[in-house]
């Protein structure tokens, strides 16, 4: 049953030979160290067989992790096993990207799973207990020489300490060790010098790791290793450089080609462009006729027409920034051997399997972080090891192209290698927290024990300088140092309140530290929004957000300023809502530029901007989120916190929260539909709804039923009411106001839901003084149960003002928040010179008619101070309004609500106490009056009042006249 796995493989290599008894008979933790193109996945595969040749049918409780740093090699894996493994009844599952809800439902019918570090280690961390990590019998590590990344090293590192822990933990828990099913480690890396190492870090307690090291002369493609050097002047820019070398490239392909398909690297996308055009005026290819015929072929289905011209030359670009499409197309011309030479970055050698006879590696610095640096060895190992293809040569080359004076280094470097480093120390302090949050360290003494299960704490006892240590520590020196370490970073998060501490280092996390981890946030941008005010506008949010360190990846590139420049500024062009002062010029101001454009439904043609955007709301979306839950428990950042809860929403909607193309959240509408929607002035669903079916076909250019189906996904999205009543427990400082939210449709709703089902509301409350009075998520759930939600809610009264700001905002859509102020009444009403503040109630705004400020002029505040006709009766006789809260005072049973009180100055006695006395009289004067009066004195009120005047006749004033 298991010969289909392996059916793909012509030959048996000597490091798959070599390999098979410890992996298929037995189950010790396994490294090897080879070169790419050793056949490494089918190491993977025989773990994996053996596994399932020792677990019982069916295989229920199995699960096997496989592990890759990055996306594309995921699904390479995830598309070769898929076919592989369906077939015997094995599913797999792919997760990668940001977490959706049902990942751990699906994970929990999965027997493969394959992820990324991160996607593993934020997956893990949310989970509240690790029933599914301790169903993982087999742990498969790609490239795990990728440890030694500055950025991603050190969450690969975590995550499979972690995996330690847990197992380490069950052991202990369980008295017979014999009963813990084994968790099996397999790692595969390209050539490193130190794989023992990795192979001390992998092993248990009871057996060291096998550690398999195959040198390049067991290659199965014998590889030639070339490095050219060219003169470069002390003034010459690495840019001048970089472009000089490409029209050195076609005598190098003329030369090692050998007719054979070649594969260029080169440093960044627009050098690739440069490159491979430079190469089709210089060189001309022989292609045979039916090879040109197919070239045209894979032309004709190309969007970008630049690469479709270069393409009959027989040469082509790839890149990450190319629509997905055109990059297959690319592939597959390439993998067919139609395609001579492919130009692409140094990202195809860690994801896409291309291999070449001749691989060049053009310049060996790229551009990080705005500057040039070095290729990492690993790098350069991973670009010449796609150069051999098993199926056609016995031989390959690889050429480097580097400067005269770095010539020598690189030699040395194909003969030897670097030594494989950990990098947690530089991303500790966040690891840490996640730990303590899982609950895996409580003290100092159990996170010294989680340290020596780190690739860390190994390498810092073999080659403790490069961690910052003295060199001539011992062990227990060594161990030392690590542990001032810890609490050094323990103190950090202990300084910003992530955790709690005691005197004997005892610590546990707190709601902020659980936060963090939950939504994987970087310990800089926590310390960032510390400095929050608390007043900050939405525009000031967006400024915050696009410092975060979790966009350290996105790049400013010189070709992109024109075009964010106009989207900044434009005379003649829609441009985004909070344009920034002077040109855009850094990183921070081009991911603010993008938030604001997608934000705004503004087109950006650019693809590689596109693909920013992408990345960018998908870590905004977490950001966000944690933004609002943190400023959550922050009782005087009303604004902020308001302005957070609208942000998030937007992030999640990709609109503003007062856009007009609320139609676009709607299933089948996109950005045209949804711009001719707001053509048509349909720019909030209450107008769609009330909108006939065929006219909406009209409009949308679409054939029924297309027009029932927009109606009556409006229909069943959910529609709130809110009402506020104050009760008549008040005082000088306090009152009670009882908010009542309404699902007025929810009757509709329990047989068909347009919204999803953890879709909710976000009751806030505040006051003029910037401080939050209630706060509280809704869940849908509960409101389809009854109708209405309803709550007590005490005031206490403002400096500023008595208004307060009442706030339902959706979770999911724009278009269903409403806002409300009301006036709270208290006992001694609040004057400001001659004009007496007194209790209004209001009606709810639309969201998309208001805009949000500091609490000076509140958010969704939208007044109107119009008086009555009848106050002026009162008022004109020198009375006061009383304070009895009768909805409709013309029509209630009290005397003084028509004609008023006497004012202060005429009232006898203490102020205070005759409010008091009066207010008793109103009381009972209200009890007076009987129960079934009193209902029909309310329902009068209810009741619209009609004006008789209208219906009477008046005769004209010619008649008049007449009858004079």
């Amino acid at each position: 049953q298991f010969r289909s796995i392996f059916k793909e493989f012509p030959y048996f290599n000597y490091a798959q030979s070599k390999a098979l008894d410890d992996l298929l008979y037995t189950d010790r933790n396994f490294v090897i160290c080879a070169p790419t193109g050793s056949g490494k996945t089918v190491m993977f595969e025989l773990a994996i067989t053996r596994l399932l040749m020792e677990a019982p049918l069916p295989w229920l409780n199995i699960k096997v992790v496989y592990m890759a740093p990055i996306k594309a090699l995921c699904s390479q894996r995830f598309d070769d096993w898929k076919e592989k493994f369906g077939p015997i009844g094995l599913s797999c599952k792919e997760l990668t990207g940001d977490t959706v809800m049902d990942d751990l439902f699906e994970i929990h019918h999965t027997h493969i799973i394959i992820t990324t570090p991160e996607k593993w280690d934020s997956m893990t961390r949310r989970w509240r207990d690790n029933s599914i990590i301790e169903l993982v019998r087999l742990f498969l590590i790609d490239e795990v020489h990728v440890i030694k990344d500055e950025s991603r090293g050190a969450t690969l590192e975590v995550v499979v300490s972690r995996m330690k822990t847990v197992q380490s933990s069950l052991c202990r828990l369980l008295e017979s060790h014999d009963t813990v099913p084994p968790l099996r480690f397999v790692a595969v890396s390209a050539t490193i010098p130190n794989a023992e190492d990795i192979a001390e870090w992998l092993s248990d307690g009871k057996m060291p790791a096998v550690c398999l090291k195959i040198d390049e002369d067991q290659r199965p493609v014998k590889l030639r290793k070339i490095v050219l050097g060219f003169p470069c002047s002390d003034n010459q820019t690495e840019f001048k450089f970089d472009l000089t070398l490409n029209y050195k490239i076609a005598s190098i392909i003329q030369t090692y080609s050998e007719q054979k398909p070649a594969l260029v690297f080169c440093a960044t996308r627009k050098g690739v462009q440069q490159a491979a055009s430079v190469l089709a005026k210089d060189a001309k290819f022989l292609l045979s006729i039916e090879q040109k015929q197919r070239l045209q072929r894979f032309a004709n289905s190309l969007k970008d027409s630049k690469l479709r011209d270069l393409l009959m030359y027989g040469v082509a670009y790839h890149h990450a920034g190319m629509e997905i499409s055109d990059r297959k197309i690319v592939e597959g011309a390439f993998t067919v051997g139609d395609l001579p030479v492919l130009f692409t970055t140094s990202t195809l050698a860690m994801g896409v399997n291309l291999p070449a006879h001749l691989v060049v590696i053009k310049s060996t610095m790229h551009y990080v972080g705005g500057v040039f640096q070095e290729y990492s060895e690993t790098d350069i190992l991973q670009m010449i090891g796609r150069a051999g293809r098993p199926q056609f040569d016995t031989t390959a080359t690889a050429v480097i192209m580097t400067r005269w004076s770095t010539r020598e280094r690189y030699i040395q470097m194909l003969n030897g290698a670097d030594i494989i480093e950990s990098s947690l120390h530089r991303h500790l302090v966040e690891h840490l927290n996640a730990e303590i949050v899982l609950h895996t360290l409580t003290d100092v003494t159990v996170a010294l024990e989680w340290i020596r299960s780190t690739f860390l704490y190994i390498r810092a006892l073999k080659n403790p300088t490069h961690y910052g240590f003295s060199p001539g520590l011992d062990k227990t020196g060594i161990e030392k140092k690590l542990q001032e370490l810890c609490l050094k970073n323990l103190n950090d998060l202990s300084s910003f309140d992530l955790i709690r501490m005691d005197e004997a280092n005892n610590f546990k996390s707190t709601e902020t530290g659980r936060l963090m981890a939950w939504y994987y946030i970087a310990f800089d941008t926590v310390k960032q929004f510390f400095t929050i005010k608390g007043t900050e506008t939405l525009n000031e949010l967006i400024t915050m957000i696009s410092n975060c360190t979790e966009f350290l990846d996105v790049k400013l590139r010189t070709n992109e300023k024109k075009i964010l420049n106009t989207l900044n500024k434009d005379k003649d062009k829609i441009t985004i809502r909070f344009p920034m002062e002077g040109k855009i010029k850094t990183r921070e101001m081009k991911i603010n530029c993008l938030i604001q454009a997608q934000l705004g439904c503004i087109p950006v043609q650019d693809f590689t901007l596109t693909q920013d955007t992408g990345r960018i709301f998908r870590n905004g979306l977490r950001v966000t989120r944690w933004l609002s839950d943190f400023l959550a428990s922050c009782k005087n950042y009303f604004s902020a916190l308001l302005n957070s809860l609208i942000l998030a929403k937007c992030f999640r909607c990709k609109l503003w929260e007062n856009s007009l193309h609320v139609s676009k959240q709607l299933e089948k509408i996109g950005v045209s539909l949804s711009n001719a929607m707001v053509n048509a002035g349909l720019t909030s669903f209450k107008k769609i709804e009330d909108t006939n079916a065929r006219e909406l076909e009209l409009i949308l250019n679409r054939h029924p039923p297309f027009g029932n189906q927009i109606k009556e996904s409006v229909l069943h999205l959910p529609k709130y009411e809110l009402d506020i009543e104050q009760l008549p427990k008040y005082s000088e400082t306090l009152a009670e106001i009882l908010v009542t939210v309404k699902l007025t449709n929810y009757e509709q709703l329990q047989t068909k839901r347009t919204a999803p089902d953890f879709h909710y509301i976000t009751l806030v409350i505040g006051d003029a003084d910037n401080q939050v009075i209630f706060n509280q998520k809704i869940m849908d759930s509960v409101l389809l149960k009854t109708g209405n939600w309803t709550k007590k809610i005490e005031v206490k009264r403002a400096l500023k003002s008595e208004d307060i700001s009442i706030n339902l905002i959706s979770s999911d859509y724009v278009g269903l928040d409403i806002q409300q102020t009301y006036t709270a009444f208290y006992l001694a009403p609040k004057t400001g010179g001659n004009k007496v503040v007194t209790n209004q109630k209001l009606k709810a705004e639309s969201s998309a008619d208001s805009c949000y400020s500091t609490p000076q002029s509140l958010p969704a505040a939208k007044v109107d101070r119009g008086d009555r006709p009848k106050q002026e009766a009162y008022k004109k006789s020198g009375n006061r309004e009383c304070n009895h809260r009768c909805k409709n005072k013309d029509a209630c049973g009290h005397d003084c609500c028509k004609t008023g009180v006497l004012p202060k100055f005429q009232m006898n006695g203490d102020s205070k106490f005759s409010l008091y006395l009066a207010d008793l009289r109103s009381r009972n004067s209200i009890s007076s009056v009987p129960p079934v009066k009193r209902l029909k004195m309310q329902m009068l009120s209810q009741a619209q009042n009609v004006d008789l005047k209208k219906f009477a006749f008046t005769p004209k004033s010619s008649l008049l006249a007449l009858l004079r």
